[in-house]
This record gives C-alpha cells, sequence and structure tokens, in this order.
C-alpha cells in the first residue's frame, strides 16, 4: 500500500482492524455490549484469520491463550463483566507469559447503557498484574492494538486492551495499512512456564514481577503515553476517552495523556506534577490512576470534585475546575422512553402466562430481562448470565420445596449454553426441585443476532452441529422436559401448572424464534372498533403496537403489528381479526 488511505471508522471496527493489520491469526469472543461488533467487523478477514463465537468469555480466552501458546498472535474479546467470568484464565496467564502476542479486548460501560454494573477492568487487571493499554479515539484503536501485541511480545506479557462504550460507538478518521505477516512462533515444550502447578507459579510469580518492572520503566518513554505541555497553571493526567473531553474543556492546560494505565510511567508523571502548579487527574470510573500516584507522595486533586459514577462531559470537568460551563447547544430532550420487549416478541406470551398464575421469577441477563418492567412486571431477580437456575437453587435450599413452588427461572438459550447448563447440572446433582424455563428464541437476542452453539451456524457464517437444548437436558438428568410454542397459551398454562408441582427439577422449553430473524412477511391483525369493549384483556402484554383511540377502543397499528396473533388470543369478544396472511 503505497499511500495510506484514509476512512472513517467505529471504534470497534477500528480494533478490529488493528487486529488484523497486527497479523492476528486467532480471536474468539462472547458477545456483549458495547464489545459484540468487534468479531463482526473481524470476520469481514476470515480468509486470513479464525475468529469464533465462544459459549462464554472463559472459553474465548482459553482458546485465544492456546493459539498463543502454539505461536500465533491471537486476542479474545468481551464486555467487563464477561470478564469476570474470564478472570480463571486471565490471572493464570497471567504468570505463564506468552509465546505468540496475546490481547485480551475487554469493554466497560461507563454510564451503563447496557449493563447490570459499572465495574472498571482497569482495577481487575491490576489485581491481575496484567498490562493495560487504553485508546481515547478510533486512529488510536487501530495503532494501540498493534502495539499491544509487540509489546506482549517483547515483554512477554498478555495485554488487556481497555475501551469503553462511548469509543466502540463513536467515529473517527482511521488510517488503513497493510496487514504483517507475522512468522508462527515455534512452540517448544517448558512445563515450568505453560503448568501452572504451585511449585512453577512460585518460579513465575518471581518471573513476571521483574517483567513488570521492566515494562514500568519502558512505559516512561513509549509513545502511547505523551506530554502536551501548556500553560503551566493547570495539569491534567488523563486516559481514554476523557482525554477528549478534557481538551475541549480546557484547552489552555498541559495534559500527561496516558495511553498505559497499567503499569504507570512513574518517572514521566513525576516529572510532569513538578512542571504545573495544579494536578488535576481526570478518569472515568475509580481512582486507579489517582490512588496510585497519590501514594507517591505527589499532591493532585480527583475524585474530591469528580464523580466515581458514569460517563464525564466537557461541561462537567469545566465546571468542576473552573467552575464555568461551556456554551455548548445542546437540544432538547426526548421523552422518557422505558425499554420494551419488541412487538411479537415471544418472550412477552411467556411472561403473560406466569404472571397470570401469579409465579415469581429468577431472572437472567438477556431481551427476556425487559420482564421486569410495566406492564408485565413479572421478574423479580437479576443478577448475571447463569444465575436464574443457581439462584433458584438457592432459594429452594434456603426456604424448602413448597415455597420454590411459586417461582420459576427464565434464561435464554445463549445464555443457558454461556454459563446456565452448570446451574442446572448442580440442581439435578443436589436433588433440587423446582421449574425452568428456557426461552429459546434461536439467536442471542439483546446483543444484535449473534449465533451461538444451538443455531446451527458458526460466526464465520459455516454450518455446524446445532446442541439439541431438550436432549442436552435431558442427557444431565432432567427426567421432565416439555417443549412448547411460546404462543401457544393454553399449552404453555398447563405445563407451568403442572411442572412447578413436582417435586423435582423440570425444564419448559419455549422454542419459538425472535420475531426480528424472519424475512418473511408478516401476518397482520386489525382492531374492529365496533366489536371492542374496551376491556383491555389485549392491552394486558403491552405490546407497543397496541394503543387506545380516544373513545378508548383499541387500535393496532400496522407499521408494527407482527402477527403473532397474541392479543386475537387474548380477545373474548372477536374484536381482533386477521386482515392479511403472511404469504400475501
Amino acid at each position: 500500500m503505497s499511500e495510506k488511505k484514509k476512512v472513517i471508522m467505529l471504534g470497534n471496527e477500528a480494533i478490529a482492524r488493528g487486529a488484523y493489520e497486527a497479523g492476528v491469526k486467532v480471536s474468539a469472543a462472547y458477545p456483549g455490549t458495547p464489545s459484540t461488533e468487534i468479531s463482526e467487523y473481524l470476520v469481514q478477514y476470515k480468509e486470513e484469520l479464525y475468529c469464533e463465537w465462544s459459549p462464554n468469555e472463559k472459553v474465548a480466552t482459553e482458546v485465544a491463550i492456546g493459539a498463543s501458546v502454539a505461536g500465533v498472535r491471537a486476542m479474545s474479546c468481551m464486555k467487563h463483566v464477561g470478564f469476570n467470568v474470564a478472570a480463571d484464565p486471565a490471572y493464570t496467564v497471567s504468570y505463564m507469559g506468552v509465546n505468540g502476542g496475546l490481547v485480551i479486548v475487554v469493554a466497560d460501560d461507563p454510564g451503563l447503557y447496557s449493563s447490570q454494573n459499572e465495574q472498571d477492568t482497569r482495577m481487575v487487571a491490576r489485581a491481575a498484574q496484567l498490562p493495560v493499554l487504553e485508546p481515547s479515539d478510533s486512529f488510536e484503536a487501530k495503532e494501540f492494538m498493534k502495539q499491544a501485541f509487540e509489546l506482549s511480545e517483547q515483554f512477554d506479557r498478555p495485554f488487556v486492551f481497555r475501551t469503553t462504550t462511548r469509543l466502540a460507538h463513536s467515529q473517527g478518521v482511521v488510517e488503513l495499512e497493510d496487514r504483517e505477516e507475522v512468522k508462527d512462533k515455534p512452540y517448544e515444550k517448558d512445563v515450568r512456564r505453560t503448568v501452572m502447578m504451585p511449585a512453577n507459579a512460585k518460579l513465575r510469580h518471581i518471573e513476571i514481577e521483574k517483567r513488570n518492572l521492566e515494562l514500568m520503566e519502558a512505559a516512561n518513554t513509549l509513545s502511547v503515553n505523551r506530554v502536551e505541555m501548556n500553560d503551566t497553571k493547570i495539569g491534567v493526567i488523563t486516559s481514554g476517552i476523557p482525554y477528549q473531553y478534557v481538551k475541549e474543556a480546557l484547552p489552555e492546560a498541559s495534559v500527561l495523556k496516558l495511553g498505559m494505565v497499567n503499569p504507570l510511567p512513574r518517572r514521566l508523571i513525576e516529572d510532569f506534577a513538578a512542571k504545573v502548579e495544579k494536578l488535576y487527574i481526570i478518569e472515568e470510573l475509580d481512582p486507579v490512576i489517582e490512588e496510585q500516584v497519590k501514594s507517591w507522595g505527589i499532591k493532585a486533586t480527583g475524585k474530591e470534585i469528580f464523580t466515581v459514577q458514569g460517563e464525564y462531559s466537557a461541561n462537567m470537568i469545566r465546571r468542576a475546575v473552573l467552575g464555568e460551563k461551556l456554551e455548548i447547544r445542546t437540544p432538547a430532550k426526548a421523552p422518557v422512553r422505558p425499554p420494551i420487549l419488541c412487538p411479537g416478541c415471544p418472550h412477552r406470551s411467556v411472561y403473560y402466562v406466569v404472571k397470570k398464575l401469579g409465579l415469581h421469577v429468577a431472572g437472567d441477563i438477556g431481551c427476556y430481562t425487559l420482564g421486569a418492567v410495566a406492564p408485565l412486571s413479572a421478574v423479580d431477580t437479576t443478577i448475571c448470565m447463569g444465575a436464574s437456575i443457581s439462584s433458584l437453587h438457592g432459594m429452594e435450599k434456603a426456604k424448602g420445596k413448597e415455597y420454590i413452588k411459586n417461582w420459576v427461572a427464565a434464561i435464554g438459550d445463549s445464555t443457558f449454553l454461556h454459563t446456565g447448563v452448570n446451574s442446572l447440572m448442580n440442581m439435578v446433582y443436589n436433588k433440587a426441585t423446582g421449574t425452568v424455563l428456557i426461552l429459546d428464541n434461536s439467536t442471542t437476542g439483546m446483543t444484535g443476532h449473534q449465533d451461538h452453539a444451538a443455531t446451527g451456524k458458526t460466526l464465520q457464517g459455516d454450518p455446524a452441529y446445532a446442541i439439541d437444548i431438550p436432549a442436552l437436558c435431558r442427557a444431565i438428568g432432567v427426567k421432565n422436559v416439555t417443549e412448547v410454542n411460546a404462543f401457544d397459551l393454553t399449552g404453555l398454562e398447563k405445563a407451568l401448572k403442572e411442572e412447578v408441582a413436582r417435586d423435582e427439577v423440570s425444564v419448559i422449553i419455549t422454542k419459538t424464534p425472535c420475531v426480528l430473524l424472519s424475512k418473511e412477511k408478516k401476518p397482520l391483525y386489525t382492531a374492529l372498533e365496533d366489536k371492542c369493549r374496551k376491556c383491555g384483556m389485549c392491552m394486558k402484554p403491552g405490546c407497543p403496537a397496541m394503543t387506545r383511540r380516544e373513545n378508548g377502543t383499541i387500535r393496532i397499528d400496522d407499521t408494527m403489528c407482527t402477527g403473532c396473533g397474541l392479543c386475537k388470543d387474548l380477545c373474548k369478544f372477536d374484536a381482533i381479526e386477521l386482515v392479511k396472511a403472511g404469504d400475501e
């Protein structure tokens, strides 16, 4: 490529391009917002590398570790809570080191746009003694990925590549370059490095401490860390997306922009701090940089005036530092719109029946979490992937078999394969009772319809064996496995009444594909104003396609109706009828 081509890329696309240009040969991931698109962009290069959806983040990281051990550059990708699932191999590979370069990409979610907590990946990485790079825009996202692999191999350290929602889903200019053809490193058996039994791990711990000190010293001169000296009255240490806010809010200030946030370049920080009159440390979420800098005896202002919650902004920074606001024209606030299940979602009818029967629901992570909000208000708990089943088990062991007959666990097909199957095995093994609802919509819905081990298709588009979920449940010892269409209200109600009454584990699988998967023309229903009795039965499930006219009768929006027929099944007065079949 004689001349670099400039294009505009999302942060996630730039990360994928950086991995491609770095010569990555293996990538494994589990989808999770805001990291999902990295793998979806990376798959366009499948002729030159391998990428997959793994059942969970632990497996994905272990796949990448195996590829690294074999001698190629490899990566795994996940969101911040997925890093918890991957913690077991991540902490240990920190001791092992690498053969081929190894990078774990983790996307944090300041502001909780699509997550159950705001944990800071830098804290986890510090505990695992893993070095961390953090870009501040799409250009750096691509370039830092390449440097991450180079540094990984140079210092024999797996690297964490931290990004955030704002970076992942914002755009910037990127310069395209050719893919680096990195030679595979030969594999040489060395059990002292790769077999982490206690005697070997003790020696490796000593070795990585040496490597960390070397990396800390090198960080003082690495190009990813840079000083921008301006007015010395105010100096700011920052990193990642907050750097963009700092430059907008405090354009005259001197800035030390950190691209490597673990380990920190102590000498560089001390030199910078000595040159400014007032030092601020501006970082989203936890005071990771601040606590270390202050522990060195450097005076700085940080979380005394900045929040540990949510995203920052230029206005917030300017107000905190200068007591002023930037003149930024902001659009009028849009009306608050709570998240809702899509029209025709099979989860809606399931929750309708569950609520009708007065059952409590131990919920899980996925589209069906939205069953917690009005008008369904059916879900009682949501903790983490797979926790619906195991928390239901805990409830029974705490309160007894009769108590649990008023509860069910609800989990999706992808989440069941992620960690739910382990929890179900635990119920069978420990002689539990309780009913598990597997809401099988044939996809990983919440993150945008990614395939998984039960869909029959890989990330690379190849056909694959589809895990038979009912057979899997029976294979691990569940005797009572019932399959029912989510829109069969009578059949579903009958199954629920029978299964929750049992004194042993049971599973009900609602095998109904996500309505958004089908490209076929959908049936269309209409509400007959002259027959409507305004009883509101059809409104109870909360379908967004249904509204009331001024006179109180029901109206169905034909641009939103997906033809699921739930409203017709609920209407006792034949006021809803089919006006167009799906094949018309």
